[in-house]
């Protein structure tokens, strides 16, 4: 099963959410403020998509963080999963778990041909 996770306020999630339920295909919904987010998982989308794919630069929770957090984020791995384990809105958003394969951020071409694979 397929997993989507993000926050059910974000536009992005649920459009993504609204794509999979279009195309058929079931997912489960891991919401990051209610289910949590264990350092180990994010180190793991750490070490496959890196840190510049996964952490959202742009936007206010990543400015809200202190400068140390910041730091932290640019360090190791581990550093770097507390930080946004704590603070999971820094994710970009969704994270979908294909199984074998993770995505970060809306991408139906890419989901269309892991869907069918």
């Amino acid at each position: 099963m397929i997993t989507v996770y993000g926050i059910k306020n974000c536009d992005t999630v649920r459009k993504s959410l609204k794509w999979f339920e279009a195309q058929g295909v079931e997912t489960k919904f891991h919401d990051f403020r209610v289910d949590g987010l264990e350092p180990a998982l994010v180190v793991m989308w750490l070490g496959e998509v890196g840190g510049k794919v996964l952490v959202n630069k742009r936007g206010p929770s990543y400015r809200n963080l202190s400068d140390g957090d910041k730091a932290a984020l640019e360090t190791d791995d581990l550093a770097a999963a507390k930080v946004l384990a704590a603070n999971p809105t820094v994710i970009k958003r969704p994270v979908v778990d294909f199984g074998a394969v993770r995505t970060v951020g809306y991408d139906e071409t890419r989901w269309n041909d892991l869907v069918k694979a």
